[in-house]
C-alpha cells in the first residue's frame, strides 16, 4: 500500500500521454520540482527545457505507476487526500497570487483545444495530424480517372434502374389487380390469354433491369477496387519515401510502432473507407435524389412525409461529424501507440526474457490497449447514436407513407399499384439513407486514418538533407578529414552538448584512433560524418570541402564505409547481405570481399554456403560471423574512407581476433577513424586522440601518451585491471 506522504501524481496514462502528444495543452500547466513551481504553461506562457523534461518525465514515472486500475484526473497531495485536479489548479495559480500546492512530484494538465503548447515558438509537442490533403488525394486519383468516370457512371446507372424497378413493380401490381377484379365475375380463357399477355412486358422488362443492375454493379465495384488499390499502391509510396528521406532525428522521436502503424493499419483503413464510401456512397446519394423525384409524379403529398425526414438526418450527421472525427483520430494514435509497445517488446524479446520482465510489458500493453478499447467504444456509442437516431426517422418513413397512402387509396386518389410503387421506391430511400448512416462511420474512421498518413506524406524535407541532395561528388577522394571547432547537440537533447569546440584532423591514409569513457561523445562523430545531424557551430570537410556541401548520397554509399558495433544484417542470403554494400556486385565481387573479411572460410562451412538465410537481424549466425559479413559488406565498394565504431568491443576473445585480422587487412590504404572501447585494438593507430566531456583532453601515438601517464595512462591501466585474470 501506498504511503500517504508518497506524494505520487496519479492520472490516467493515456490521458496524460495524448495531452503530450496532441500539443494542446492548457490553459494551466504546472511542472513540480521539490515544494515550488519549476515551470508554469499557460496562454501566452511557455515551459522552458528543463519544464519540458520534467514534463516528460513525469509521464514515464506515471506510465510505470499503474499497476493498478488508476482514477481519472486524481493526484494525492501532500497531506495524503486524494483530490481531483480542478482544486490543484484553482489552488496553484500563482498569478492569482495564491500558493502552489505542496506537491514535489506533481503535474498539473487541463485539456484546451485553443492552446499550442511550443518552446520559445519554434518547437512544437505536437503534430500536425489537423487537415485532411484533399488536393494531394485528387492528384493521386487523377491517372484513374477513366475508372473514376466508368465507376460512377455505373453506379449511378444502377441507382436509376434502381428508381425504376419500383414503376416496373408497380404496373405488374396493377395488371394483376385488374384481373383480381375481372375474376371476381367471370374468367374465360381469352381473358386469361390476355391476363399473361398484360404481364409479359413488364415483367421482361424487370428480367432486363435485373440484369443491368447485375452488371453496372460489378463494372463499379470492380473499378473501384482497381482505383482503390492503385491508390493504396501509390499512398504507400509516398509514405515510404516520405519515411525514407527524413534524417535520423526522426526516428528518434517517433517510435517504429507508429510509424509502421502509418504504412500498413491506416493505409488499409482509409483504402477500404475510399472504397465503401464512393461505391455505396453515390449509389445511395443517386438513388435516394432519383426516387425521390420519382415520388413525385405518383404523390405529391406522399413525398413531402418522406423529404421531411432528409433535413433532420443531415442536421444529426453535422452535429455528429467534428466530435467523431477527433474521436477517432485518437483512436488511431492510441492503437499506434500500442502497436509500438507490442513492437518494441517482441523485437527485444530476449532482453525481455532475460530480464523476465514478461509480466510488466503485458501490463504496458494493456494498459495502452485498455485505453484504446474505452476510446473504441465511446467512437461506437458516437457512430451507434447517430444511426439510431436516423434509423427512428427512416422508420417514421415508412409509417407515414402507410398511413397517407391508406387515405389516398380510400378518397381513390391512388391505385394499388402506385402504392405499391411508392412502398418499394420509399423502402429504397430508407435503405440509401439508413446506408449513408453506416458510411458515416467508415468515412468518420477513413478520413481520420488519412489523416495521420497525409501528415507523414507531408513532412518536410529535412534542411540538411534538401541542402545536401544535389550536393558536390568528387572525382578524386584522398580522405583527409577535418572537424573544426565543432559544437553539437542531438536535437531530442538540445541543452546538452556533446561536442564543444571540438577539433581533429584526420590525415589520408592515416588511422586515427579516438577513446574516452562512455558518454564522451565518441560515436557521436561518426553520426556528424555521415551527416546524419546538422551542427550547431563548426564545420566537417572532407579534402578541404565541407560535408554540408557534398551529395549526401554519394558519401555514404560510396566515400565512407561505417562497421559498427553491433552490425545489422537483413533477413536473406549471406550472398544479398554482402552485396547490400554495392548493389551492382558481381557474385565474384561478393566471394572476394568475404575473403579479405576472412568471412569465406565460415561461409562456404555452411551447406548453401553464400546462400545461407542468416535470420531477421542475422540472428542464426554468431556475433563474430555477423561482424566479418558487414566487414565485407563495407569493403564491397571500396571506401577510401572506414569508420570502424567500436566494431569488436561486444566480441569474445577468439572471436575479436579473427575480426581484428579482417580489419588490419582492410584498413590499408584507407583513411580510418576508429573508435575503440577496447585500447588493445588501436596500439597501432598513427594518432590516438583522447575525448573528455565532448572535448579533447590528449593526442599522440600510444608511446607517447603511455609516457604522459595521463587520461590515456590511467584508461589503459584500468582495463589492464580489470582484464586481470583472478
Amino acid at each position: 500500500m501506498e504511503s500517504p506522504n508518497s506524494n505520487v501524481f496519479r492520472s490516467k496514462y493515456a490521458s496524460l500521454r495524448r495531452m503530450f502528444s496532441s500539443s494542446k495543452c492548457g490553459p494551466k500547466v504546472y511542472v513540480f520540482k521539490g515544494l515550488g513551481v519549476l515551470a508554469a504553461g499557460g496562454l501566452g506562457i511557455t515551459l522552458g527545457y528543463e519544464g519540458l523534461a520534467r514534463y516528460k518525465s513525469l509521464v514515464v514515472h506515471a506510465e510505470a505507476e499503474l499497476s493498478r486500475e488508476p482514477k481519472l484526473n486524481i493526484y494525492e497531495d501532500g497531506d495524503g487526500k486524494t483530490r481531483r485536479t480542478s482544486d490543484l489548479i484553482a489552488t496553484g495559480n500563482q498569478s492569482d497570487g495564491k500558493e502552489a500546492p505542496k506537491s514535489p512530484k506533481a503535474l498539473v494538465v487541463e485539456p484546451n483545444e485553443g492552446l499550442d503548447l511550443k518552446e520559445n515558438g519554434k518547437q512544437s509537442l505536437g503534430s500536425n495530424d489537423e487537415n485532411f490533403d484533399w488536393a494531394q488525394l485528387g492528384e493521386i486519383v487523377s491517372p484513374y480517372w477513366k475508372r473514376l468516370l466508368i465507376a460512377v457512371g455505373s453506379a449511378f446507372a444502377v441507382a436509376l434502374i434502381n428508381i425504376e424497378i419500383p414503376s416496373t413493380l408497380g404496373k405488374l401490381v396493377d395488371a394483376v389487380t385488374d384481373q383480381l377484379m375481372l375474376m371476381r365475375t367471370s374468367m374465360s380463357e381469352e381473358m386469361s390469354t390476355e391476363f399473361l399477355a398484360s404481364l409479359k412486358a413488364p415483367a421482361m422488362k424487370l428480367i432486363l433491369l435485373y440484369i443491368a443492375q447485375a452488371i453496372g454493379t460489378f463494372s463499379s465495384i470492380y473499378n473501384l477496387s482497381v482505383i482503390g488499390e492503385g491508390m493504396a499502391l501509390e499512398l504507400r509510396t509516398r509514405l515510404f519515401a516520405s519515411l525514407l528521406n527524413q534524417e535520423v532525428s526522426f526516428f528518434d522521436s517517433h517510435m517504429t510502432g507508429d510509424v509502421a502503424s502509418r504504412l500498413t493499419a491506416d493505409i488499409q483503413e482509409f483504402k477500404s473507407s475510399f472504397k465503401q464510401c464512393l461505391s455505396q456512397g453515390l449509389r445511395s446519394v443517386s438513388q435516394t435524389l432519383g426516387c425521390v423525384i420519382s415520388l413525385f409524379f405518383v404523390s405529391k403529398e406522399m413525398t413531402l412525409t418522406v423529404v421531411a425526414v432528409v433535413p433532420a438526418i443531415i442536421l444529426l450527421g453535422t452535429i455528429f461529424t467534428r466530435g467523431l472525427r477527433k474521436l477517432s483520430r485518437r483512436s488511431q494514435n492510441q492503437l499506434s501507440e500500442a502497436s509500438g509497445n507490442a513492437e518494441e517488446a517482441l523485437s527485444n524479446i530476449r532482453t525481455v526474457k532475460t530480464f523476465a520482465m514478461e509480466e510488466q510489458e503485458l501490463l504496458k500493453y494493456r494498459i495502452a490497449i485498455k485505453e484504446l478499447q474505452r476510446l473504441n467504444i465511446d467512437l461506437g456509442a458516437g457512430i451507434g447514436l447517430f444511426q439510431g437516431g436516423s434509423n427512428l426517422f427512416l422508420n417514421g418513413i415508412v409509417l407515414g407513407v402507410m398511413y397517407t397512402g391508406g387515405k389516398l387509396i380510400a378518397a381513390q386518389k391512388l391505385s394499388s399499384g402506385d402504392l405499391m410503387a411508392f412502398l418499394v421506391a420509399s423502402q429504397t430511400i430508407q435503405r440509401s439513407l439508413a446506408n449513408m448512416s453506416l458510411l458515416f462511420g467508415q468515412y468518420v474512421r477513413g478520413i481520420g486514418a488519412g489523416t495521420r498518413v497525409f501528415s507523414y506524406i507531408n513532412l518536410d524535407t529535412p534542411e540538411l538533407k534538401a541542402s545536401r541532395a544535389q550536393g558536390d561528388i568528387l572525382d578524386t577522394l584522398q580522405g583527409e578529414i577535418e572537424f573544426k571547432n565543432v559544437s553539437f547537440s542531438y536535437p531530442t537533447r538540445p541543452n546538452t552538448l556533446v561536442l564543444k569546440e571540438f577539433t581533429l584532423k584526420l590525415p589520408k591514409g592515416k588511422m586515427v584512433a579516438v577513446v574516452g569513457a562512455s558518454g564522451s561523445g565518441k560515436s557521436t562523430l561518426v553520426n556528424i560524418l555521415e551527416g546524419f545531424y546538422p551542427l550547431l557551430e563548426g564545420s566537417v570537410t572532407i579534402d578541404e570541402h565541407p560535408i554540408d556541401k557534398l551529395n549526401t548520397k554519394w558519401l555514404r554509399k560510396d566515400a565512407i564505409g561505417l562497421i559498427n558495433q553491433e552490425p545489422i544484417l537483413f533477413a536473406t542470403s549471406i550472398m544479398e547481405n554482402i552485396r547490400y554494400g554495392k548493389p551492382s556486385a558481381s557474385d565474384d565481387d561478393v566471394i572476394e570481399a568475404a575473403k579479405r573479411a576472412n568471412a569465406y572460410e565460415f561461409v562456404m562451412d555452411f551447406p548453401e554456403g553464400f546462400h545461407t538465410k542468416v535470420g531477421e537481424r542475422g540472428v542464426t549466425v554468431s556475433g563474430g560471423q555477423r561482424q566479418r559479413i558487414a566487414i565485407a559488406r563495407a569493403l564491397i565498394k571500396q571506401p577510401k574512407i572506414l569508420v570502424l565504431d567500436e566494431a569488436t568491443s561486444a566480441l569474445d576473445a577468439d572471436s575479436e581476433q579473427i575480426v581484428q585480422k579482417a580489419l588490419d587487412s582492410a584498413v590499408q590504404g584507407r583513411t580510418v577513424l576508429v573508435i575503440a572501447h577496447r585500447l588493445s585494438t588501436i596500439k597501432k593507430a598513427d594518432v590516438i586522440a583522447v575525448m573528455s566531456h565532448g572535448s579533447i583532453v590528449e593526442m599522440g601515438t600510444h608511446d607517447n601518451l603511455m609516457q604522459k601517464k595521463g587520461f590515456y595512462y590511467g584508461l589503459v591501466k584500468q582495463q589492464e585491471f580489470l582484464t586481470k585474470p583472478t
